[in-house]
């Protein structure tokens, strides 16, 4: 399957957003760390339903923390090596102005 980016209309017909159709191996592995993200946290849960001790609770969190910067690197690895470069070799020089705005984001 071929990388690419596509506009489709939002809720409001005035408004259009960027999609991206991923292959597959490239979706299954980004929803594989999200769903451990997501048991992550339900782990965290269940150590404030159990009263866990603070600091157990905070290294935890931080793995949570640290899952979810290694699910943004990856999605900006491969949104770099596709969209930004598909883009670039199209000529919309555009997208270098999107990623160092996203790039001032992720920074905070």
């Amino acid at each position: 399957m071929e990388h690419r980016e596509t506009e489709s209309r939002a809720c409001c017909p005035a408004e259009t957003r960027k999609t991206k159709e991923r292959p597959e191996k490239e979706y299954r592995d980004l929803m594989n760390r999200l769903k451990r993200i997501e048991g992550q946290v339900r782990g965290l849960q269940k150590m404030l339903e159990e009263n866990a001790y603070c600091t157990d609770v905070m290294v935890q969190a931080s793995a949570v923390s640290s899952a979810l910067n290694g699910f943004n690197k990856a999605l900006l690895e491969n949104h770099i090596r596709t969209c930004v470069a598909e883009n670039i070799r199209q000529g919309n020089d555009n997208v270098i102005d999107e990623l160092t705005d996203l790039l001032r984001k992720l920074m905070k």
